[in-house]
């Protein structure tokens, strides 16, 4: 384990700052709860965002960081909720030329797991560029893979934010109800190549939250994406 990684202090300056942090997170080891704001530059030109722990934020992006701490300082809300507020989100869209990726999200994430996923899945992996899910799955990410359950399901996995694995799921309308949704959940961890796999769910959307959750997905913050257009 090198120096960056003993001391998250010195990890936060690292040049790899996003992915040491994201990488201690998936240890179980996250900034202090100071109160306090880590800015951080992009890891990739595709995505700027927020990140929220318990207590301290960090924004990767590639603005002026102390523009960021003077648009924070100017939010009218509780500091420790500035980072996640739409007054500061919307000025840093704005700022940056982008735009947010949908909603907040529950950032969750679960450890790989060995072996094959459940063969009853009837996994087919689509090699179909054109397909709508890989389509917008390869605006996000790299290195896409997509696979289709039998019983109506679609399962996602690919690169995304400082080249972590995600997982994103979608169940057919007809499909709903049956588990389903966990089953391809827990698949993700059985395909993701080691480590662990990150989901992201929108709060509001109970029942994916609760998808994840059954599939040992654990909470570690909040996240708000920017792209460009």
């Amino acid at each position: 384990m090198d120096l960056c990684m003993r001391d998250l202090a010195h990890a936060f300056e690292c040049p790899d700052s996003l992915a040491r942090i994201l990488d201690s997170a998936a240890q179980g080891v996250f900034p202090p709860p100071d109160g306090g704001v880590t800015v951080v530059p992009q890891a990739e030109e595709r995505v700027a965002g927020v990140l929220a722990f318990t207590a301290h934020s960090v924004i990767f992006t590639d603005q002026d960081p102390e523009w960021v701490r003077t648009t924070l300082a100017r939010t009218p809300c509780d500091p420790l909720a500035a980072s996640m507020n739409p007054v500061f989100l919307v000025a840093l869209a704005e700022k940056a030329g982008r735009r947010m990726n949908d909603t907040i999200d529950l950032l969750t994430l679960a450890e790989a797991l060995p072996g094959a996923p459940d063969a009853g899945l009837g996994l087919v992996e689509l090699d179909d560029p054109s397909h709508p899910r890989v389509v917008r799955a390869r605006k996000f990410r790299d290195e896409v893979r997509v696979w289709r359950a039998a019983g109506g399901g679609v399962l996602i996995l690919g690169r995304g934010v400082a080249g972590r694995w995600e997982a994103a799921i979608q169940v057919d309308e007809g499909a709903q109800g049956r588990g389903l949704g966990r089953q391809l959940a827990v698949a993700a961890r059985h395909l993701v190549p080691g480590g662990v796999v990150w989901a992201q769910q929108p709060p509001g959307n109970a029942r994916s939250v609760r998808v994840f959750q059954g599939a040992g997905y654990q909470a570690v913050g909040s996240e708000v994406l920017m792209v460009r257009g």
